[in-house]
Order: C-alpha cells, then sequence, then structure tokens
C-alpha cells in the first residue's frame, strides 16, 4: 500500500527532527535554569519551566513513535500507535497546568516585583530566542506538523516557548530603559495566555481522536456517496469511520448487495471501493456484505444500544 509506505517515511522523518529538537531543548533548558536563577528573573525561570515541559514533551512525543513502531499483538492488535494520541493529551493538559502556574506566580510578582539583574537576563533571553528559531526551523523543514498531532503538539510547545523568550527579551529592555519592574510578570502572563491556548487546541484534538471522532479530514457524505456510487452496493447502514493514530483512519460498514453475487464478485466490488476509500484518506477499511434479508436496521449509523450479550435481538 502507497499510503503505509509514506506513513514511514515521515514517521522516520519526525522521529529524527524530534531527537535533535529535544536535544538542543533540553541542553539550553538547563542554561535558562541556571541563568534565571543566577539573575534572579522569574521571566527567565518560567520560560526555563516552559522548556522543561517542551523537553519532556518531545520526550514523551519520541517514546509515542517509538512504541508506534511496536508490532500488533493479540492483547493489542492495532499495536501501540494509539499511545501517540495519547501523548498529546497528555502534553496538552500539562500545557493548560503550565499556564495556571505562571498566572499564580505573576499574581505575587505584580504585588511586590524583587530586583532583577537585567543584563545577564537579556543575553540569556536573545540566545534562547535563537535556539527556539533554529528548533522551529528543524521541525517545519523535516517533520510533519501539519497532519500529525504529536509532531504538531511538540511544535507548538516550541513555538510558544519562542514567544516566551521574546517576553523576556522586552521586559529586560523595559526593565534596564524604564526601570519598570512590573514588565517581568507582565510578559509572563502574555506566555501563559498563549501557553494556555495550544494547550486548549491540543487537549481538544487528541480528545477527539479519542473519542473515536470522525477524522476532521473526512467528509462522511462523501464518503457516503463514494461507497453507494460503487456498482453492486444497493445499500449501505452501521457507518464507522474513526482514526487509529494520526493519519491513519479507519472505515467499517454493512453494504447491501445482491444475493446472487460469487464471493468472487463481491471480492471484486470490496476491492474498488477500497481502492476510491483510499484516495479519500482511508487506509483501513472493513466491509460485511448483506443481502437484502439482512437482520439489521437499515438506518446509516449504528443504533445498538448497550444491553447485556444474553438479551441482546439485533
Amino acid at each position: 500500500m502507497a499510503h503505509d509506505h509514506n506513513h514511514d517515511h515521515t514517521h522516520g522523518a519526525n522521529k529524527k527532527v524530534l531527537k535533535i529538537s529535544f536535544l538542543i531543548i533540553t541542553s539550553y533548558m538547563i542554561v535558562e535554569a541556571i541563568g534565571g536563577f543566577l539573575t534572579n528573573s522569574l521571566a527567565l525561570l518560567s520560560d526555563a519551566g516552559h522548556m522543561l515541559s517542551d523537553s519532556i514533551s518531545l520526550a514523551i512525543a519520541l517514546i509515542a513513535f517509538k512504541l508506534a513502531e511496536k508490532a500488533a499483538n493479540h492483547s493489542k492488535t492495532y499495536g501501540y500507535k494509539r499511545f501517540e494520541i495519547l501523548a498529546s493529551a497528555i502534553n496538552g493538559v500539562t500545557l493548560i497546568a503550565i499556564a495556571g502556574y505562571i498566572f499564580y506566580e505573576a499574581t505575587e510578582r505584580f504585588a511586590n516585583p524583587p530586583e532583577v539583574a537585567t543584563t545577564g537576563m537579556l543575553i540569556i533571553s536573545v540566545i534562547g530566542l535563537a535556539v527556539n528559531i533554529v528548533v522551529a526551523w528543524i521541525m517545519m523543514r523535516g517533520g510533519d506538523t501539519h497532519e500529525n498531532l504529536n509532531m504538531r503538539g511538540a511544535y507548538l510547545h516550541v513555538l510558544s516557548d519562542m514567544l516566551g523568550s521574546v517576553g523576556a527579551i522586552a521586559a529586560a529592555l523595559l526593565i534596564i530603559f524604564f526601570g519598570w519592574g512590573w514588565a517581568d510578570p507582565a510578559a509572563s502572563v502574555i506566555v501563559a495566555v498563549l501557553v494556555l491556548r495550544s494547550g486548549y487546541f491540543v487537549t481538544k484534538a487528541a480528545v477527539h481522536v479519542l473519542m473515536e471522532g470522525t477524522p476532521h479530514n473526512v467528509d462522511v457524505n462523501d464518503i457516503l456517496e463514494t461507497i453507494s456510487m460503487t456498482k453492486g452496493i444497493q445499500g449501505i447502514h452501521d457507518l464507522h469511520i474513526w482514526s487509529i493514530t494520526s493519519g491513519m483512519n479507519a472505515l467499517s460498514c454493512h453494504a447491501v448487495v445482491d444475493n446472487q453475487l460469487t464471493i468472487a464478485e463481491s471480492e471484486h466490488i470490496l476491492h474498488n471501493l477500497e481502492h476510491s476509500l483510499e484516495h479519500k484518506g482511508i487506509s483501513h477499511v472493513t466491509i460485511q456484505m448483506e443481502t437484502r434479508a439482512h437482520q439489521h436496521n437499515d438506518s446509516i449509523l449504528c443504533t445498538a444500544k448497550n444491553e447485556p450479550l444474553h438479551n441482546h435481538s439485533h
């Protein structure tokens, strides 16, 4: 399947990009944390804290890609591909928590701004900005930050981090030129808002996948039309479309066909269907063929209730 080859290729590229990014970010986070401690700048410390979440998120993403390579087995028939989505959910939640913590710290600082060694703060935040720009560029160039949720989560971390450095630079300059001590917590509040925003979107997208939601790049009506227009198919019901992981969509349904069809003929219909569905971004198709006499409800979506097995009359 061309699709899977493509998936593996971007998978490898994503992993390589994440590895490089992780090393750069983690090293600089340590520098920034020490710098923040020595210059007594909360803006630097919160940026370092943000970078810590960054490197944790990159580590989670890396572990997820590593696990996704593990083969499917009897206890996990899809393998570990879903872990990637769990990772982005954890990632989004940590972003939200970090935003909350920055808000809390900032309120303390507005009340009584402490002394800050601004020159050191300025130098360190300028280097921090450069580091983030380099990492963001590496991710944009080499990784799939558009479609892959896991990569996008990590990339958003880096982008909001970049804004953290911009905030720290602005704060340092304001303190140097105007002696405005409140610029430090003000910068961190702006960062917190951005962190909160990206955290919310990453979490929302991950929860949608975990809830077996229809993938955003799939139009259900279009899929229904594609299946119904296929020669030999008379009706369709019990349709499900979901994502296993980013870029890997699945579909299952029941299709009504003529009761005179041979197995070879229905296989031919299936083959055509799989081909057209793959063009619509669905790589994993399971279709149950039935005759008009089937015992199911004809509604397109599944109407099965959660009844105990013994009185289940479907």
